[in-house]
């Protein structure tokens, strides 16, 4: 609610979609650069708060990271209109490109830096860095795709989202490495075809919304604030349900767009791909049961007598798409009929 009674941070944030707009509408590489130009500089303004360290920092990094995934983009682009004619080198060129890119949106092994912003940021922050900041960067990379090069992306994707949220405390580094994890299955949703990509993300900004809208309400950043809430119900049971939803598992709506996925997979023989991204998908479902383990199972009896309901309208919005998401396999189900 801050952002729409502050006319600084509503400026910024219409320019922040604006330039998006502008990168993915425009027809040449230059546009497109100055498009994720106009993207950074908007969005170290919502980040950045001058009475917080962790803030500064975190913007600090951000702007250092994609100053140089900008230039690297800039170059490569320059480098394609000198070398048109020169077809050894397109492949060269092309990877050039898809690196910046996957730099741009924190893919792995370009990750170092997004576990450790998300972590000095607000979950409206870390909302707009998982999923609008990832539009340009994807959008982009599906002008100039290198196959065999992200096909290793996306299997390094999978297994470092899956392995780094083994041992996270923080709740915001928990959902960096998972966003990480998803990234994998996005740029292969990419491959596949637009609509399918535009069908994934859609889904997973759902999801990754109502999460962070829980989190912000609850004011939770780490696991262990989990343990000592005696929270209502209901608040319990849409963790429980957008969690699953998230990690995959079939009766929930997330699972859908995996399955889609895994039946291309399994149609095209791409057996050992469809093994490491089912088996990174079951390590996250893990560490999310353990988020939902210690909410669910540890309430302190000196507590018992402070219960956490919210006094808010959007839980009908969040109660309802928490429906949506157990249906979602059954209306899927009538789709593949």
């Amino acid at each position: 609610m801050y952002y729409l009674f502050n006319s600084n941070k509503m400026f910024f944030l219409f320019i922040l979609f604006f330039s998006t707009m502008i990168s993915i509408s425009s027809n040449s590489w230059f546009g497109c650069w100055i498009g994720l130009e106009i993207n950074l500089l908007s969005f170290i303004p919502l980040i950045s708060k001058s009475n917080n360290l962790l803030t500064s920092e975190a913007s600090l990094k951000y702007f250092l990271t994609q100053s140089i995934a900008s230039m690297n983009f800039l170059f490569s682009i320059l480098l394609k209109m000198i070398l048109m004619k020169n077809f050894e080198m397109n492949n060269f060129i092309s990877i050039m490109i898809n690196s910046s890119l996957l730099m741009k949106m924190g893919s792995t092994p370009f990750h170092f830096w997004f576990p450790n912003i998300s972590e000095g940021l607000s979950w409206f922050n870390n909302f707009i860095l998982m999923t609008w900041q990832k539009i340009t960067p994807l959008i982009l990379m599906s002008y100039y795709l290198n196959f065999n090069f992200l096909y290793f992306i996306i299997i390094m994707n999978v297994m470092v989202g899956a392995i780094g949220g083994l041992n996270q405390t923080s709740l915001r580094k928990l959902m960096a490495f998972s966003s990480i994890n998803n990234l994998g299955w996005m740029i292969f949703t990419l491959l596949i075809s637009e609509n399918l990509w535009m069908f994934y993300f859609l889904t997973y900004s759902i999801l990754i919304s109502i999460m962070f809208f829980l989190f912000y309400n609850l004011n939770m950043f780490f696991i262990n604030q989990l343990f000592i809430n005696n929270m209502n119900f209901m608040i319990k049971m849409n963790l429980l349900i957008n969690f699953m939803s998230l990690s995959g598992l079939p009766p929930f709506l997330g699972f859908l767009p995996k399955w889609i996925v895994i039946n291309f997979l399994m149609m095209n023989k791409f057996y050992l791909l469809t093994f490491i991204m089912i088996m990174s998908s079951l390590i996250t479902t893990y560490f999310y049961i353990r988020i939902i383990y210690s909410s669910f199972m540890f309430n302190y009896f000196k507590m018992k007598w402070f219960k956490i309901y919210f006094k808010n309208k959007l839980m009908n919005f969040i109660n309802f798409f928490s429906l949506i998401s157990i249906t979602g396999m059954i209306m899927s189900t009538f789709l593949f009929m």
